[in-house]
């Protein structure tokens, strides 16, 4: 028998005490129970969102929001400039297409995300309505500069839209201080939950964009949110299940302490790649994210690895994609994970590459992983 350990960067593992609150029985969405529970949610998200305004919450995976931000707050007399540095870049630029938006995708290396510098001399021109980035590509492990880039769109009329949905919760983000006018993030991630639900928080600057728009969305369209949270409550049928378990997930973060939680998921990060260069693999991407990490395999290794991983030793971890397939594995540092979670990766890592075949020393990678988290506070 074997211990099950998901360490995919998304769905992720979810916390016991979640899953037993979404266990209990079920009650209807349209009462007091419910908006006093979403208020206490809105709170919650609040303070991991390091925002001020409130935040959409919306039935439906992290595209979805990311959809409704790009449908809703897309200006149709200007260009939208995408960020495409991965999967998640290029699924933005297709929605903002099926829109019929004017798209500049601005392409980058897998692994290398877009300068500031390069989103500074396209907004000059005055002629972008929204910049959408991915502040962690999920595909390739890659981490933007959102701080820097959002400085340079914050004084314009330009709005800067966030996938931050691998970035949400364990990633430096100040919403408000940055200056960023719409952040998606997803429940399956950071938030420890399983998938199906999306959230939004929209600055003041956004709405004013958005009540200019006639978004040819229904549900999807972000004045009905808005209009219901006024009144804590959602504009068609909650997942209360969801929610209910998210009201956890947000007071377990927040009794850890966000930024402490920013901290502690570098460090996750930090000792998985410090243990990885004993084992022969190097990191993938040259702006690594802490919440995910991208490994290329040492030569003559390929995703036959991951079989092992999950096979023989019970541990779930992601392939490459693309041009990557084969040649990259994806393992998670979001949401319920702690240091033991790291050393068993790592560990199990060792064994697998031995059965393929590798020279390892069993233990040397763990002893390097294990001195870093020597940190954990």
């Amino acid at each position: 028998m074997l211990k099950k350990r998901l360490l995919t960067p998304g769905p992720t593992d979810v916390a016991p005490e979640v899953l037993i609150e979404m266990a209990k029985p079920i009650f209807h969405h349209r009462t007091p129970q419910f908006r006093e529970m979403f208020g206490r949610v809105q709170e919650g998200l609040k303070a991991v969102y390091r925002t001020k305004d409130p935040v959409v919450v919306m039935s439906g995976s992290g595209t979805a929001g990311m959809e409704a931000a790009i449908v809703c707050a897309c200006p149709r007399d200007k260009k939208v400039l995408v960020a495409n540095s991965g999967k998640f870049g290029e699924r933005w630029a297709k929605v903002a297409r099926a829109y019929g938006l004017d798209v500049d995708e601005v392409i980058t290396e897998w692994g290398t995300p877009i300068t500031p510098e390069v989103v500074a001399e396209k907004v000059a021109t005055g002629e972008y309505g929204a910049v959408i980035v991915v502040y962690s590509e999920t595909s390739t492990a890659t981490a933007c500069d959102v701080k820097a880039i959002a400085e340079i769109i914050k004084p314009t009329d330009t709005l800067l839209l966030c996938d931050a949905i691998t970035a949400c919760g364990t990633l430096p983000l100040e919403t408000d201080a940055w200056g960023v006018d719409v952040v998606a993030s997803g429940s399956q991630k950071a938030f420890m939950l399983p998938p199906g639900l999306a959230m939004l928080s929209v600055s003041e600057k956004a709405w004013a964009v958005i009540d200019t728009i006639d978004a040819p969305a229904f549900y999807l369209n972000l004045k009905a949110y808005r209009k219901s949270l006024a009144g804590n409550d959602t504009p068609y049928t909650s997942a209360v299940s969801l929610i209910r378990g998210l009201e956890i997930a947000l007071d377990m973060l927040n009794e850890v302490g966000i930024e402490k939680t920013w901290t502690r998921t570098a460090l996750l990060a930090k000792a998985l790649r410090e243990a990885a260069k004993v084992m022969g693999m190097t990191v993938a991407s040259q702006s690594p994210s802490d919440s995910v990490t991208a490994l290329f395999l040492p030569e003559g290794i390929d995703d036959t690895i991951r079989k092992v991983l999950k096979n023989s030793y019970g541990v779930s971890v992601a392939g490459g994609q693309d041009g990557w397939k084969n040649r990259v594995i994806r393992i998670s540092h979001m949401g319920y994970v702690d240091p033991f979670d790291t050393l068993t990766v790592v560990a199990a890592l060792e064994y697998a590459l031995r059965d393929l075949g590798q020279d390892i020393e069993i233990g040397a990678a763990v002893a390097v992983a294990a001195k870093v988290l020597a940190d954990w506070k």
